[in-house]
């Protein structure tokens, strides 16, 4: 329940003990940094979530709370400090709302390549969603090697796990802030998006939610050989053995560098041959306990199919990742073709990219084929197995252009959360938002809002033998029938399952020593 004593702000009661926030204006209380879950340090460190400890009195939650050890520093955001431990909190936007029912719930996890990022980026602030008519949730939990490096008996994703935790918080407390437990959307985008549909398919969060919105989804998890080849790297640069006594030894703020380190040195000594080209390191573990298996093959097998699904792509994903250096350039045909190569990229891919895009620089045809394998496609397929296998999916793609702006990874998020004009949003969006900017932005912040209340966004769903697509664009949106895309016609006998290589390369000269 909540409480609102005279002359002070709304304060609310969770199990933990009360919480006090702030007013976020029109009737908007945010409530920021509660603890969900014990600190993951000390002798916590590397398990799984445990429940937070209480507290008398009433409890000032007028800030976020720290953030998981990173070496990250976003516009507007915090950074982490060493000693900075209480990092799994969440945050609540409740709005006031007349008639006392229940509203639904919109939980939000931060992307970031399973490595940086947290839930205080100024975009990801709930106040215009909330007033939209929605609870929003959001959380921190544990990126890099804290929350995905592989451990040697401890348990892998424990980012996941952490996620997993939030979301049962929200179950025991969200309807003290107004909102229903029964009607909870879980959303995210990159790396959250990519969690969202490992959420989908965990025993851990069964029941936990009945929505789910997943923009950019990457095609990116490893083997459980794949994630040790990764902490051997890890291991090495920090000096010490890949074992749990050895990664123990090592401080956070240590592990933050030799993480950092054992990316930069991806692009000559690869964990994977796309390393090579793309440096993330971390990823979930199919490791047969937390994931049961990749997210593509759990909803093919019906795994989640009582779970509504909305999925999103931008149609220029990697050009973002490009402009901020995240990924190597590739300017040759012969370059292109070990690029090719290293994703096990068939044939006629690269050549239909070539014919489908007549006169574009090798490098746009790279980043188009990067774009589309790592995010596009595989988003697209995985609404499409999951309408097969008997769930409810929906499909849309940003494609706002305007004169020096691209519809390229992060673009759409600003515009979905209502929040254009945030630290930093100018050039997630590439240019200064216009008055067709604002109304594409209700547009998508309100399609959110009507599927997390209803599971219907506001176009057709998906069947078995369909895909229609809203495609959000300035000054209006279009819905299109994806079979008539000559894109879709080249990856239609692309199986997934063959793109990533199953094994890790081995460093040529230099060992795991790290000398």
């Amino acid at each position: 329940m909540s409480e609102r004593p005279c002359g002070v702000e709304a304060a609310f009661r969770t199990t933990s003990g009360r919480v006090r926030g702030r007013e976020a204006g029109d009737g908007i209380t945010a409530v920021l940094g509660i603890p969900y879950a014990a600190a993951p340090f000390g002798a916590r460190r590397f398990r799984e979530p445990r429940p937070a400890a209480a507290w008398d009195g009433i409890r000032d939650c007028t800030a976020f709370g720290p953030i998981s050890p990173q070496s990250a520093e976003l516009p507007g955001s915090p950074v982490w400090h060493p000693g900075d431990e209480d990092i799994l909190t969440v945050n609540v936007w409740a709005p006031e709302h007349a008639d006392g029912g229940a509203l639904p719930v919109f939980f939000w996890i931060h992307g970031g390549a399973y490595t940086f990022g947290s839930s205080a980026q100024p975009d990801f602030d709930g106040t215009v969603l909330a007033r939209a008519g929605l609870v929003v949730v959001s959380c921190n939990y544990r990126v890099g090697f804290e929350g995905f490096g592989h451990v040697p008996g401890f348990p892998d994703n424990r980012g996941l796990l952490d996620q997993a935790a939030a979301l049962r918080w929200v179950q025991d407390n969200v309807s003290a802030f107004g909102g229903d437990p029964g009607n909870v959307t879980v959303a995210g985008h990159s790396a959250g998006g990519g969690s969202v549909v490992c959420l989908m398919g965990m025993e851990q969060t069964r029941g936990l939610f009945r929505r789910a919105i997943a923009h950019s989804v990457p095609h990116a998890f490893y083997t459980v050989e794949l994630a040790t080849a990764v902490t051997e790297r890890i291991a090495a640069e920090a000096g010490v053995a890949p074992t749990a006594h050895g990664l123990l030894s090592v401080p956070p703020q240590a592990l933050v560098a030799a993480s950092d380190k054992a990316a930069a040195r991806c692009g000559t000594e690869p964990v994977t041959p796309v390393h090579a080209f793309d440096p993330v390191i971390f990823q979930p573990v199919v490791d047969g306990e937390v994931l049961p298996a990749d997210p593509l093959r759990m909803l093919a097998s019906g795994a989640a199919r009582e779970v509504d699904l909305l999925v999103c792509h931008t149609l220029e994903e990697y050009w973002f990742l490009h402009a901020v250096g995240a990924v190597r350039e590739v300017t040759t045909e012969a370059e292109l073709a070990d690029f090719a190569d290293a994703l096990a990229l068939p044939a006629h891919l690269v050549d239909g990219y070539r014919a489908l895009m007549p006169g574009a620089p090798v490098l746009d045809r790279y980043l188009a084929l990067f774009s589309d394998a790592q995010f596009g496609e595989y988003t697209t397929r995985l609404a499409e197995h999951h309408a097969r296998a008997g769930g409810r999916a929906h499909l849309a793609r940003f494609a706002r252009r305007r004169e020096g702006a691209r519809p390229w990874h992060t673009a759409d998020i600003p515009f979905a959360f209502g929040n254009l004009d945030a630290v930093g949003a100018d050039f997630l969006i590439g240019s200064a938002p216009d008055a067709h900017d604002h109304a594409l932005s209700r547009r998508m912040l309100l399609s959110w809002a009507a599927f997390a209340a209803t599971g219907d966004p506001g176009w057709p769903a998906l069947t078995p033998d369909t895909t229609p697509v809203k495609s959000w664009a300035v000054p209006k949106d279009h819905l299109t029938a994806d079979g008539t895309s000559g894109l879709r016609a080249l990856w239609h006998d692309v199986r997934f399952d063959l793109l990533r290589p199953a094994q890790a390369t081995r460093p040529r000269s230099r060992g795991l020593s790290g000398a």
